[in-house]
């Protein structure tokens, strides 16, 4: 089926000319970031260095499968993305694509990206990356999001995957490092979505979203935010309390921790949509330099000791 629709003209047609829409469906952002988290759990599972097969295959697989998910989240919350205006501009509700097309697209590169997984890297990262785009795409978008304000602690947990599906293509099971990896970013995610969250109440509470500053006030929700917070730098300790990095990283992590701890309690106490946009940002550089800072930790050793 996959081979019959990639090798389809229409859809390499379009796919040339409308190669920009198709992009913007894939929320590469959002995916670059998913990938280097992966890439984290890749080399951190295997210190002595991955193949490249599983390299480069692993990420491609868990990337294709990654864009067909938010392509299926554009697709699924289009009416939704009519009615804000960060979002009216996308793709589907523009109208420079249409459902099929969304759809076709989706169906290709996630087909395309679990194959991969199957044939090249292992069964388990293929089911777990499967379970991910079914929990974001469908579990998340079309019934957690619209019913509940903790839609994004309990849809977070798709989101969190990217750094156990590194690590389990690399060793083929799952580790409680791995599972670690996986908390941190389970619990990163509350904190992060809702200072955005704060930032576009309105647009959310005009979408008819649940979103909990919509719900509960965003009083609750700074509190919540700064709550998350604390709770998200004592768990970045446990990777250097269970050996699994060091003192450099535990270095890394507090100094990122106490920057995020700072940006949460200056929201809670100084409330504003730039101090919670200032928060949202902050948070993707913390999460990324987190992740660096495991890398360096666990490689810079090794490099001098050559």
């Amino acid at each position: 089926m996959a081979k019959t629709l990639l090798t389809n003209r229409g859809l390499a047609r379009d796919l040339l000319e409308k190669g920009g829409e198709y992009y913007e469906l894939c929320k590469p952002r959002v995916v670059a970031l998913m990938v280097f988290t992966a890439l984290v759990g890749m080399l951190l599972a295997a210190p002595g260095g991955v193949g490249l097969d599983v390299l480069i295959f692993g990420l491609g697989g868990i990337a294709l499968m990654a864009a067909a998910a938010a392509a299926i989240n554009h697709l699924a919350d289009r009416h939704i993305d009519a009615v804000m205006a960060r979002t009216r501009g996308r793709p589907l509700p523009a109208g420079t694509l249409s459902v099929r097309e969304v759809l076709v697209f989706a169906a290709v590169i996630g087909t395309l990206g679990f194959v991969i997984l199957m044939a090249r890297v292992n069964t388990l990262t293929a089911v777990l990356t499967l379970l991910s785009l079914v929990g974001y795409a469908l579990v998340y978008t079309l019934f957690l999001k619209r019913r509940t304000p903790q839609n994004i602690v309990i849809g977070g947990a798709a989101g969190a995957m990217p750094p156990l599906l590194g690590w389990t293509a690399v060793t083929g099971h799952p580790d409680a490092h791995g599972l670690l990896l996986f908390l941190i970013v389970f619990t990163w995610t509350p904190p992060h979505f809702w200072a955005l969250a704060l930032y576009r109440k309105q647009e959310y509470a005009k979408a008819g979203i649940p979103m909990l500053p919509v719900t509960h006030g965003e009083a609750l929700t700074r509190l919540h935010i700064l709550l998350y917070t604390v709770l998200l730098v004592v768990i970045t300790v446990l990777p250097y309390l269970t050996r699994m990095s060091g003192p450099l990283y535990l270095l890394g992590a507090m100094g990122l921790g106490a920057g995020f701890l700072y940006q949460a309690w200056k929201l809670y106490r100084v409330p504003s949509k730039e101090r919670a946009l200032r928060t949202f940002f902050y948070s993707i550089v913390y999460l990324m330099a987190l992740f660096a800072v495991l890398l360096v930790d666990r490689y810079l050793p090794l490099m001098l000791m050559r």
